[in-house]
């Protein structure tokens, strides 16, 4: 593939094109709350942007000063990102989940000259995070305190007249730092110029194909690099219909609102997907019923409907290891799930399963431009693309760090490749940990096994100098309840046992378990154990649990069930 960049892809040329081509048409959905919704023309998406371009570049900032976006996917996160550029910035998206702490840092580490406060849950713990006198501007869907203390989106389309013309950004402009959220340590800047999303977007659609006709339903935080990718580049180059989430109240009204023909999820999600699925068809009967040539068909339909995803040609999974007995359930409903690989620094442009092949338990072979080695020694995948980022944001070191001598992104990832050339992530370089009796043990494909018990919302197998691993989990909210009945308590460490049972028996002798232990807690962002994109954080757990590890083994117990 060709590593010229064609301008018609760049992002701001996008939105004039759809703006000239194509005003009249309908091009983003935004609920307004009560089942009322608001809809963007591709004339009034630009309209918006230009106003707003024209307001933040009267701020007289210099070029390519950053502006921070705080918010809940909506249209006016889009419209946001677009009108900083158009003014000749750089954007800082923001998770909506982040603690007060972590969003100073990356505001101040980003010398931030605004921020953009949308659509949260939970304000009043993110606000202390703000720094005092740093200039924000709210949404209509903004908190009633944001809305009281800043100024409006509205007032300030109202009062300023369109930017002019059609200003543009280079390719080897720098357009963002998107924040890892990272699994270790303070949240890095990645740099990425509008070159590596036109690229990103141009590999991506050979694997992933996506038009003007289809519609995606956006929900997962647009301040990660999937769905900024996916949604808001994909978005732009095709000029698709983007439909936004409420609530996760309202999540199933929204699938059905928007019966997205195009749907990427991340395993936790499309295990809880499975398990309502469950909740209302036990395993057994949906078995029996798609035994039966003549409900087969009937049966599959039903179940996509009620998931609305019954119009979905494209489904997608990533941003962590899909569990191989997902994927075959999922593929028996006909609905098979591409997995897709890819990090941050590469703007997720790494690896996709190939669409109408069966290639489950592997990421697929790489995206066309994308060249990947394996490292001899440590086992580590290394790729080169032009997506990949231009470092870390004031990092040099990190930078550095990042690379090979020789100019090849670390991944950080052990790897292995099929003889399809289809590659398997086999865990993390640093996750591999050696019990006390010499073994190495690699976590990440227990865990798969793990987090299919549907009692087990996300877990961690750990063990470093001990005889043998233990897993831990966090319990789902109704696994949770049952701890307060006895005999649902019971009940529930029977079937975790088994569960356990069953896994051990399939693994080589240093890797069995010697137990579970499963926490009433809940492992949120807040709390530090996992990342906004549900990555659990090794080193917060090892930190909390890790003085209890040996208690635990030399009980004897199977199952452990923690208040």
């Amino acid at each position: 593939m060709s590593t010229t960049i064609a301008p018609e892809r760049l992002a701001l040329q996008c939105l004039y094109y759809w703006e000239t081509a194509h005003p009249e048409r309908v091009t983003l959905t935004q609920p307004m709350g009560n089942g009322v919704v608001k809809e963007f023309t591709w004339g009034q998406v630009a309209d918006e942007t230009r106003r707003m371009a024209a307001w933040l570049k009267s701020q007289g900032w210099p070029e390519g000063s950053k502006v921070a976006i705080l918010s809940k996917n909506c249209a006016w996160w889009l419209m946001t990102d677009l009108a900083i550029w158009m003014a000749g910035y750089v954007s800082v998206p923001l998770y909506p989940t982040l603690a007060a702490g972590t969003i100073s840092q990356i505001l101040e580490h980003s010398e931030s000259k605004m921020c953009f406060i949308g659509k949260l849950d939970g304000w009043e713990g993110m606000k202390p995070g703000v720094p005092a006198g740093l200039p924000c501007v709210s949404y209509a869907l903004s908190p009633d305190d944001a809305k009281a203390s800043y100024q409006s989106w509205d007032e300030i389309i109202a009062d300023t007249a369109p930017l002019k013309g059609q200003p543009v950004r280079g390719a080897d402009e720098l357009a963002t730092l998107i924040y890892t959220s990272g699994t270790t340590g303070a949240p890095k800047g990645v740099m990425h110029t509008f070159g590596n999303f036109a690229w990103a977007l141009t590999a991506g659609l050979g694997r992933v194909p996506m038009n003007d006709k289809d519609r995606m339903l956006s929900y997962l935080p647009l301040a990660h690099v999937v769905e900024r990718c996916l949604v808001e580049h994909g978005w732009l180059v095709t000029g698709m219909h983007v439909y936004f989430a409420e609530s996760l109240e309202t999540f199933t009204q929204d699938l059905q609102r928007a019966r997205p023909t195009i749907f990427f999820s991340v395993p936790r999600l499309w295990v809880k997907f499975q398990q309502g699925i469950l909740g209302k068809m036990p395993q057994a009967k949906l078995d029996r019923m798609l035994s039966i040539p003549l409900l087969n068909l009937v049966v599959k339909k039903k179940v996509r409907k009620a998931l609305g995803l019954d119009q979905c040609r494209f489904a997608a999974g990533g941003a962590a290891p899909m569990p191989v007995e997902l994927l075959k359930w999922y593929r028996k409903l006909g609905l098979p799930i591409n997995e897709g690989y890819g990090m941050t620094e590469n703007l997720a442009v790494s690896h996709i399963t190939v669409a109408g092949e069966d290639m489950t338990g592997t990421v697929g072979p790489a995206y066309d431009g994308v060249q990947v080695r394996i490292d001899k020694k440590t086992g580590e995948l290394q790729m080169k693309s032009p997506a990949v980022m231009k470092g870390y944001y004031k990092e040099p070191e990190m930078t550095k760090e990042a690379f090979t001598e020789d100019g090849w992104l670390r991944t950080g990832d052990k790897a292995a490749h099929d003889d399809r050339k289809c590659l398997k992530i086999t865990g993390r370089v640093k996750d591999l940990f050696k019990t006390s009796k010499g073994k190495y043990v690699a976590p990440a494909p227990i865990e798969d096994k793990l987090v299919m018990h549907s009692a087990v919302e996300a877990c961690a197998v750990v063990g470093a100098n001990m005889g043998q691993p233990i897993g831990l989990g966090m319990l789902g909210p109704d696994a949770a309840k049952k701890l307060a009945d006895p005999a649902e308590r019971q009940a529930l460490a029977d079937s975790l046992a088994e569960h356990l049972a069953s896994i051990n028996a399939k693994l080589d002798p240093h890797e069995q378990m010697d137990c579970l232990v499963l926490f009433k807690e809940a492992w949120t962002v807040d709390n530090g154990f996992i990342t906004p994109t549900f990555k659990v954080k090794r080193n917060e757990i090892d930190k909390v649990y890790g003085p209890k590890y040996e208690q635990w083994a030399d009980s004897r117990q199977k199952v452990i069930l923690v208040d």
